[in-house]
């Protein structure tokens, strides 16, 4: 039985239909119920919804087997994981966005607002430029237009909110998509189921 993590919400469900349609199919998690797993004995798989930044947890605690997370809580937190494919969807991008005349003059310590703090400091560290991150849980592209920060880094999916508030994309960090991602001692005994699941995976993304 190979146990996994899904994301709660849209990307979690299109996770779902993904792995139903590579045969591992589990109906009664679409019903409406207060059950916590489900489990097709059939499939070999067992499912359970868990809030997006707390898959990794599961997965690197040995809590699930596998999981699907997304690459922007993998490069945040780095979890002790394998990362086994890209499932090509949830795709996005983290940049780097302000002001659309801002540029950076390097004087002064440039103010940072984000939810991703680790991808900031670490982005900018390559740069060898000295940062004040401000951390936001929410609203982050209030930050500059309040003075709050100078700049935002953050995940960027069509550009329309940041054009609307007369911001726009500086620089781009990193493309970002939903990853599958394994326990790394859990690969090693339970390999070839999940490296069986994770190949008709790889087929149902390619079809």
């Amino acid at each position: 039985m190979i146990n996994v993590a899904l994301p709660k919400g849209r990307l979690g469900e299109k996770a779902y239909a993904l792995f139903a349609r590579a045969g591992y199919d589990c109906p009664e998690l679409l019903e409406e119920n207060r059950k916590l797993t489900f489990e097709n004995e059939a499939a070999g798989v067992r499912y359970f919804w868990v809030k997006p930044s707390d898959v990794a947890i599961y997965v690197e605690r040995g809590a699930a087997d596998i999981g699907v997370a997304g690459k922007d809580i993998l490069s945040e937190y780095a979890p002790d994981v394998y990362e086994l494919l890209d499932l090509k969807m949830g795709k996005c991008r983290m940049c780097v966005a302000g002001p659309k005349d801002f540029s950076d003059a390097h004087t002064g310590i440039l103010r940072v607002a984000t939810k991703f703090p680790a991808i900031a400091r670490r982005y900018y560290a390559a740069q060898s430029r000295e940062i004040d991150v401000i951390r936001l849980n929410g609203s982050i592209e209030l930050a500059p237009i309040l003075g709050l920060s100078d700049v935002i880094v953050d995940i960027v999916e069509t550009g329309k909110t940041l054009a609307e508030n007369g911001l726009g994309v500086l620089e781009e960090i990193e493309p970002v998509s939903a990853r599958l991602i394994a326990n790394k001692a859990h690969y090693k005994f339970k390999g070839e189921e999940i490296e069986a699941l994770r190949k008709k995976l790889e087929q149902a993304v390619n079809a």
